[in-house]
This record gives C-alpha cells, sequence and structure tokens, in this order.
C-alpha cells in the first residue's frame, strides 16, 4: 500500500489535481476518472479538480469534460486513469502537469509517470480507485455519485461480473459501493440499452459472422456496413461480446473500419491469450481482452491468421 500512501501525499500537497483517461473512453475510463474526481473534490473542497479528455460519445450520462486552459498545467498533479500506453491517453497535454500518476490494471508495457500504480489483479481501475478510498477512508470520502461512477466502471470492465478478472474482492468493493444511496438497477438498465439501429446491427453481426474451425470467430464492418445501419465506431462497443454466446466460438475478432481507411481492432478471448497479437499491431490490454490497430485489410488478415494460430495451439 505504499503506492496508495504516495498518490494521497501527492493529492494532499497539489492544488490543481487534473485526471486524463484514454480515448474512447468506455464505463471504466470514466468511472475511474469521474470517481476519483468526486472523491477529491468531497475529500478537499479547497482544491481544483479538472477533468480532461476528448469526446465521450453517448456515455455522457456517466461524465462530462471540463474545459481546461494550457495554464492550469503549471504545478498540477496529473492523474492518468486506465490507459497502458501514452498514445491512448485522451489529450496530450498530460505531460505538461508537475507531477504525473499512472493507475490502471492493465499490464504495465509502458511504464510512464513518477508515480506508477498498476494492479493487473484488478478487474478495472475503478476497483482500484474504490479500494484506495475505502483504504484511506479516514482522510477520504466516498461519497454517493462516486460510487455510481465506480459501480458503473465495475460492471463495465467485468461484463456484469461475468468476466475471469471478477474476484472475491471485486464482489466485496462493489457490496461497500452498493451501500450509497445510488440505484444500481438504473445503472445496468442504461449500461444494456441499445438503439434500434444498434439492436439491427447486433442480428446482423451474429448471421454474419464467420467461424473458422479452429473456433476463431471473424467480423469486419467496413465503412460501407457501418453506414448501413448508420452507427458510429463508439456505438459498436455494444456489440463486441455478443459472439461470446457461440458455444463454438473460442475467441473473435472485430474490425471496424474508421474513417480514414485503417481498422480499430477488438479481441476477446474465452481461454487463449491473445495480448501478445495485439501488440504486435499498435495495440495491447488483457490477456483475454486487448484491442489493436490494423492499417488496412491486409493488416487486417495478418492478425486474423495469428489468432487462427493462437487457437490451434491451445
Amino acid at each position: 500500500m505504499k503506492l496508495y500512501n504516495q498518490i494521497l501525499e501527492a493529492i494532499k500537497e497539489s492544488e490543481t489535481i487534473i485526471i486524463h483517461r484514454h480515448k474512447n473512453p468506455d464505463p471504466d475510463a470514466l468511472g475511474s476518472q469521474g470517481g476519483l474526481s468526486e472523491i477529491i473534490k468531497a475529500s478537499f473542497p479547497t482544491k481544483n479538480v479538472l477533468k480532461a479528455g476528448g469526446p465521450v460519445g453517448d456515455l455522457g450520462y456517466l461524465a462530462e469534460m471540463d474545459d481546461i486552459p494550457n495554464e492550469s498545467y503549471q504545478e498540477a498533479l496529473v492523474i492518468v486513469m486506465d490507459t497502458a500506453n501514452t498514445p491512448r491517453i485522451s489529450d496530450e497535454r498530460y505531460s505538461k502537469g508537475k507531477i504525473l500518476v499512472k493507475i490502471d490494471h492493465h499490464p504495465n508495457d509502458d511504464a510512464y509517470g513518477d508515480i506508477v500504480l498498476v494492479n493487473t489483479n484488478a478487474s478495472s481501475s475503478s476497483e482500484i480507485i474504490a479500494d484506495f478510498c475505502f483504504y484511506h477512508k479516514e482522510e477520504l470520502k466516498m461519497t454517493t455519485k462516486a460510487a455510481k461512477l465506480l459501480y458503473a466502471g465495475i460492471v463495465g470492465d467485468t461484463g456484469r461480473f461475468l468476466y475471469p478478472a471478477t474476484t472475491p474482492k471485486t464482489m466485496r468493493i462493489v457490496a461497500d459501493l452498493m451501500e450509497f444511496s445510488f440505484k444500481p438497477d438504473e445503472i445496468n438498465r442504461k449500461m444494456t440499452e441499445m438503439s434500434r439501429k444498434v439492436a439491427q446491427l447486433s442480428g446482423y453481426v451474429l448471421q454474419n459472422i464467420d467461424i473458422h474451425p479452429s473456433g476463431v470467430g471473424i467480423v469486419v464492418l467496413t465503412k460501407a456496413i457501418m453506414e448501413q445501419f448508420g452507427v458510429t465506431d463508439s456505438e459498436t462497443s455494444a456489440i463486441v461480446s455478443l459472439p461470446s454466446a457461440l458455444g463454438e466460438i473460442v475467441l473473435w475478432g472485430i474490425f471496424v473500419e474508421q474513417p480514414d481507411g485503417h481498422y480499430r481492432c477488438r479481441l476477446r478471448s474465452k481461454g487463449p491469450i491473445i495480448n501478445e497479437v495485439a501488440k504486435e499491431h499498435d495495440g495491447g490490454g488483457h490477456p483475454l481482452a486487448s484491442g489493436a490497430n490494423a492499417k488496412d485489410l491486409h493488416e487486417v488478415n495478418q492478425i486474423i491468421q495469428q489468432l487462427i494460430q493462437v487457437a490451434e495451439q491451445r
């Protein structure tokens, strides 16, 4: 818990704290960022606490970002949440502060920061922040709003407690968060809601997923398909877990073409380790849940062949 103490001291010594997270945020990125912000505000009301980052897509019900002038970074403590690699940090000014702290649960392949707190045993960065607050319960105040955000982050990154990263400690922390007066069922319902166009895309994915004999599921969503259903890249996050329902699938990749022609690759697995494949293609992440990028369909096919090799070696 030495790192917890170091981070608390850094917070105490700083008048301005700016909290960043990764691009294309998910509930854990926003939950940990917003949850930590609310905890610091409640615990140290005179401090200037700001949230930095780009658009949050359809997750605005969790958090919105602050408009931060450049001069705010002078002498600021900067904390980056849930971001394994510096190129993924939303807002490049993260390096302009006085002290940089990294808090994450992904493998620490890019150990940036003056203080680095990485716990790969945690289900999520939101779990780490909740644990940090409860550990320092004499000095840090959990609030209903913070508990709601952290709960959402944990639910998001555990797949509603279905993923292997869910541990007894995860559930104990969730139980403590649920002692606060937010409504978990409302969060759960909001996180499962989807628009009609995303529901139609879900049907398309299940009907058109290509399953290799090795158990690799493949979904390629070109710009033409995206336009056909009227969906954006951020909306495709809702369909990432769909292939897991198919028993013959061992691991899968969903490849979404971006406006500039490259493909965002979401890789998932029920057992075989896939993050090493992601690392070879401008990405990384957890052993069973990773992201990567492919410059074109040729590289997409390279990734698919590597996934097939992984599946065949299991």
